[in-house]
Parts: C-alpha cells; structure tokens; sequence
C-alpha cells in the first residue's frame, strides 16, 4: 500500500511542538483514506488480475488487507521517525515529512485516471499543503523567540 503519511504521522504523535497532536490525528484519517482506496481497488480483483498487475506477491502475504508499506514494498518501520527534541529540527523534519507526502500524492494522481481515485488524493494533497504552511508558521514563530545571536548555540526546547 502506498503510505504517504506513516512517517510524519508518527513524527507528530511523538513530539508536540505548535499542538501537532490534531495533525497527527488528521494524518491517521489519511492512512484510513488511502487504506479505503487501495482496498476498494483490490477486493474484486481475479487470481490473474493479481498477477497480471504484480501484486501477487503482496497478496501471498496480506491477501487484499491493506499493510502500510511504500510503493516499493518495504514495510512501514519505526526507524523512519526522525524525532531529535530539537524544536528546530523537528518542525523542519515536519516540513519535509509534509512535502514528501504531496508529492507522493502528486505521483499518485499521474497515474491515477479514476475520479474515485482522483478526488480523494487531491483532498489529502491540499491537506499536506495546509500542514506545510501551519508548521511553517510554527517554525517562523520559533525563530523569532530564539535570540538571535545564539541561533544554533542551543537547544530551544531545554534552554
């Protein structure tokens, strides 16, 4: 399955910096959403349908449930959270989550010619953007606090 939200989802849900906690919970509706999507794609398909398509190796294990995993099919692990304690860092690790997400998305809708399909992604890839600008304007606000002659002597979220 796609999982263009695993990693900045569990970003999220392990610090809190500028209340991410309503993120985080928004990004588990994503999961949901992309979950539905690619169940709904593949509940019906035909024994030749699944190895025409390639997917027969997914289904070998997971059948038609949906397991976060990358296109690729390397499975959702921990070792993607990159969470440092460093509010700088980790509003910049937002950042990034963010926009790897849309563009996953964006990848996505290229290939994507279902409006069924379609509609949804373009949703949660204006979602991704929306969380692009607000941790934007957490990181701004942060950086305005900071004294500016220490920028990167310390650590905000201690000193």
């Amino acid at each position: 399955m796609l999982n263009p939200n695993a990693s900045c989802l569990s970003s999220y849900l392990i610090h809190r910096s500028i209340s991410v906690t309503y993120v985080g919970t928004e990004e588990l509706a994503h999961l949901e959403m992309v979950g539905t999507i690619v169940y709904q794609l593949t509940r019906n398909l035909t024994q030749e349908e699944i190895q025409k398509q390639g997917f027969d190796a997914y289904f070998i294990d997971h059948t038609t449930g949906v397991y976060p995993a990358a296109a690729s099919g390397a499975p959702f692990s921990a070792a993607s959270i990159a969470v440092t304690g460093d509010t700088l860092a980790d509003i910049n690790e937002d950042l990034a989550a963010e926009q790897k997400a849309r563009v996953t998305y964006d990848n996505i809708l290229r290939f994507a010619d279902d409006p069924d399909v379609r509609d949804p992604i373009k949703f949660l890839r204006e979602r991704e953007i929306v969380h692009y600008q607000r941790f934007g304007e957490g990181l701004r606000i942060a950086t305005d606090r900071l004294d500016s002659k220490n920028f990167y002597a310390f650590n905000p979220s201690f000193d």
